[in-house]
Parts: structure tokens; sequence; C-alpha cells
């Protein structure tokens, strides 16, 4: 996830992005791979965004307003949450949806979810925070596709498909940009 994140915020499409990364655990590490400013960087360490953080996730949107109207941040026009492959979505959506303090700066775009294409199935199967997180999601983005094959890679694309029939479902390695179904 991170990997596929810092690359999408070295595009252009992705200037103006405020990315918010949150780490499962006492020392978040996956930070320390992102090359971005830290005007443009928040970190939620102490906890599981999905539980233990819903307030300060709020905290650090409203932070960023806050800061955009100090003038202590350039505006931006996105924010993308990296969340803890641990993380059930439905709490974060519906924390993000009933602050009314967040609804005039922020809208929902969408909720992806990043599927490793050599252990998909295998999460899928121990993890239902996995299942909920394909079920929910509007896009999928398969990786790993370049160490896999077809029979590996057809299975997990059908179980994906079986699980979220209306998400888009797309590979980032060597396939970027089509369709994998």
């Amino acid at each position: 996830k991170t990997t596929t994140l810092a690359r999408l915020l070295k595009t252009p499409e992705f200037a103006g992005t405020v990315a918010i990364i949150n780490e499962f655990g006492e020392i978040g590490l996956d930070h320390l791979l992102l090359e971005t400013s830290q005007e443009r960087f928040a970190l939620l360490d102490n906890g599981c965004v999905c539980c233990t953080v819903r307030d300060d996730l709020v905290e650090t949107l409203l932070r960023l307003i806050a800061r955009v109207e100090a003038g202590e941040l350039p505006e931006f026009g996105r924010v993308v949450i990296e969340t803890t492959g641990l993380a059930d979505p439905v709490p974060i959506l519906h924390a993000l949806m009933a602050e009314p303090r967040l609804a005039d700066a922020y809208r929902i775009d969408g909720v992806l979810a990043v599927v490793d294409a050599v252990n998909g199935l295998a999460t899928l199967k121990a993890h239902r925070e996995a299942v909920k997180q394909v079920a929910v999601a509007d896009r999928l983005l398969v990786t790993k596709t370049d160490l896999t094959d077809e029979d590996t890679l057809a299975p997990l694309l059908s179980k994906l498909s079986t699980l979220n029939p209306t998400a888009s479902v797309r590979s980032e390695e060597r396939r970027v940009g089509k369709e994998c179904r």
C-alpha cells in the first residue's frame, strides 16, 4: 500500500494531496518510505484508525483545515487516508460521514482496497477485515501481479468479483490502467 501511495503522490494528478498514514502499533515505519513534505503528511501511530483513533482522525482533518485558514499550510484538493491493513472500513466511513464539522470541507470520493495478488486469497480466507475492505471498496487495486501467474490470479479475480461485483478492478504491475476483468 505504501509503495503504491508513494508512487501516486509523485504524479502530477496527486499534486496538492495530503496523505494521512495510519500505523497499527507503537512505532509507525511506513511513513519513512514516503518522500513527501511534512507539511503534506500526518501520521496517526497510536492505534488502528478503525477503532481507537477515529477521534484522532477527525481531529487531524480539522487541524488541516485550521492550518490552511491560518496560512500555515497551502490549500490542498485531496486527502488520502492509508489505513492499516487490519482496519474495518465501515466505522471509518461512518466517523467521516457523521462528523458535522467535516461536512463542509470534505467529501468521500471513494474507497480503494489494495489486494496482494500473491497472498490475496489466503488473506481473504484468514481475515474478515480484508473481506470487508473488498466488499466496501468501489475500487480494487491488485498489486504484485508480476510475481504470480494466471493460475493464481484468475481465482483471486473471481473471488474479488464475487465479494464485490460492482467495484472496478485494476492491476498495478505491468498492466497499469488495464481492466483485469
